[in-house]
């Protein structure tokens, strides 16, 4: 194992830092990078992002190969020396891992004898909110170089260590939050005829966006609707609720599920509120696009990870959670591939989570390999 990665890794997982916001982050990245005399590196891409560039001869194709900076408001459970130094912040979906192994190709590509061709090691800010792919593509210092494959991985708890999952199509969903307010009259709670309480109203909205649930994720119109946040604002209680709140996360496969989704949402929104005598407004935000993978560059994947000796998970299914790097699969040939964590880890998000580091070297022998195969030696 190689122990500086090891402690770059450990590194970055003490100091997290949250989406929009890591600037510290990216510069301990281009620290690390910088002493290996890269051609190029392109800063404060869509924000707080990096961009390392190696050009060799003769044109050919650019290959990036994208990782992400930001971690999760979640208070780290773990003891370990390594343990986060941020309050509230922490890697609990394995970023910290992510970057290192995409730092870990600067030596590589530094003394590769590659005879063509570009490559852009991106650390992408913002995942988390997914809004930080959608900014780096606005960025003209990384789309002028015109990228002709992406490629990503995530870590994956509950996988066997190790193991590489891919599939062409949906690889994760599509993503969308939501807010709903309603807003009725407020009364004394002794009177509740002379007001307006919206607490009917959120019981049948919650059965009703149940009724829009379709849970078989194997079916083309899956959709499933999470309530997160349901509250009757106020604790005063001689007072009858005038507000109410209620948050979802939607998930489908497709976006044209989504969007017919949304439509329903609409409507039952609008048609209960009146029923009940409410105003109402929502918002929409934090829109994951699915990450849908381009058959060509899945093909890749699964042809290096034989060459490697990893394991191929056999017929994957699509992931359920959202991965802003659905933004690049829109616009270039792209695959994103799952890298086996351990079956018996710790889920992602959960306070307790920590990259195990020999994924290090099997996730940065798929980068080479794939890089390999698309440049030649």
């Amino acid at each position: 194992m190689n122990e500086t990665l090891v402690q770059l890794r450990k590194e970055l997982h003490k100091y997290p830092e949250l989406s929009g916001e890591e600037y510290t982050t990216a510069k301990r990245i281009t620290e690390f990078v910088k002493k290996l005399n890269p051609k190029d590196i392109i800063t404060n891409v869509g924000g707080a992002g990096v961009a390392v560039v190696y050009e060799f001869d003769n044109g050919g194709p650019t290959v990036v190969i994208r990782c992400e900076l930001d971690a999760l408001p979640i208070q780290e459970a773990n003891t370990f020396e390594h343990k986060s130094k941020n309050s509230g912040v922490s890697h609990k979906c394995g970023h910290d891992g992510h970057m290192t192994i995409v730092a870990g190709l600067v030596t590589w590509l530094t003394n590769a004898t590659i005879n063509q061709g570009k490559v852009i090691l991106l650390f992408q800010p913002a995942e988390e909110t997914g809004k930080g792919a959608a900014k780096v593509l606005e960025d003209t210092r990384l789309t002028n170089f015109k990228p002709d494959y992406v490629f990503a991985l995530h870590n994956l708890p509950g996988f066997k260590k190790h193991t590489i999952s891919v599939k062409s199509g949906y690889f994760t969903a599509t993503v969308q939050s939501m807010s709903i307010n309603l807003k009725g009259k407020k009364a004394h709670a002794s009177e509740p005829e002379n007001g307006v309480n919206p607490a009917l109203a959120v019981a049948e909205l919650i059965q009703v966006l149940s009724s829009f649930v379709q849970p078989n994720s194997e079916c083309k119109d899956f959709a499933l609707l999470t309530p997160i946040y349901i509250n009757l604002v106020g604790k005063n209680y001689g007072i009858s609720a005038e507000d109410a709140e209620l948050h979802y996360t939607i998930r489908t496969w497709s976006g044209e599920v989504m969007t017919e989704l949304e439509g329903k949402i609409k409507k039952a929104v609008n048609d209960i509120s009146g029923q009940y005598r409410l105003t109402f407004d929502m918002e929409w935000f934090e829109f994951f696009p699915a990450s849908k993978n381009n058959k060509e560059c899945v093909a890749l994947v699964e042809k290096v990870a034989k060459q490697q000796n990893l394991e191929l998970v056999e017929n994957p299914s699509s992931l359920k959670f959202g991965e802003d790097f659905g933004w690049f699969s829109q616009h270039y040939k792209s695959a994103i591939f799952g890298l086996g964590a351990g079956e018996n880890q710790p889920v992602l998000h959960h306070s307790n989570y920590d990259f195990p580091d020999e994924l290090i070297a099997s996730g940065i022998q798929m980068f080479k390999g794939l890089i390999t195969e698309i440049l030649g030696k």
